[in-house]
């Protein structure tokens, strides 16, 4: 009687227990199944995308511009095990973007990486040129200072010798306008020493 009472609570409990653990075994399987679905769909979304930035895709109409991003993914070797509803999500993903593929496309990005790579090629000429000025510039100003230098030093030069001329010119000016009085003395005191020939 005791074993049969503790199967029947056992029994009981299983049949409690396995329902819900089917459950939890389903909504496990179900997520494992969300998740691989959105890494299908996310990669296939990606080429169809890249495709469409190199302006792969021409069909203007949504229904048509859907069937060509499908028909491209079928025919990708790498999506080929995919089913045809992730393809047919990643191709409306796809067609839902263009306008965004199309702003950003390859040859817009090509262009502008381009343009950015000038821009920075005359900036650095630009820096060097700008570094070249600034040593001519260093050196013409310490070439003006030297100049500055000598041509103080020489108009100090000018000045003394200058200085040393005016001391010397009124000297100059001076025995210049004084006759010799030495020569004059001399003559008349031999005229007066000199006896006179007719009383001779």
């Amino acid at each position: 009687m005791f074993i049969q009472i503790g199967l029947t609570v056992l029994i009981l409990m299983l049949a409690f227990y396995l329902p819900a653990n089917a459950r939890m075994m389903a909504l496990e399987n179900n997520h494992r199944k969300f998740a691989l679905n959105m890494h299908d769909i996310s990669d296939a979304y990606q080429m169809a995308h890249a495709a469409d930035r190199g302006g792969l895709f021409m069909m203007s109409s949504e229904f048509d511009a859907v069937k060509e991003r499908m028909a491209f993914l079928r025919q990708h070797p790498d999506l080929q095990t995919l089913e045809p509803e992730i393809l047919e999500l990643a191709a409306q993903m796809s067609q839902i973007s263009h306008e965004l593929a199309e702003t950003y496309g390859d040859v817009r990005i090509n262009r502008a990486r381009t343009f950015l790579q000038q821009r920075q090629e005359e900036i650095e000429l630009f820096q060097k040129r700008l570094e070249e000025a600034q040593v001519i510039q260093n050196e013409l100003r310490q070439w003006t200072r030297d100049v500055e230098m000598e041509e103080t030093i020489a108009k100090s030069q000018l000045a003394r010798l200058r200085d040393e001329l005016f001391e010397l010119l009124p000297e100059l000016s001076a025995q210049l306008q004084t006759p010799p009085k030495d020569s004059s003395t001399k003559a008349s005191s031999v005229v007066a020493m000199s006896p006179p020939r007719a009383a001779e």
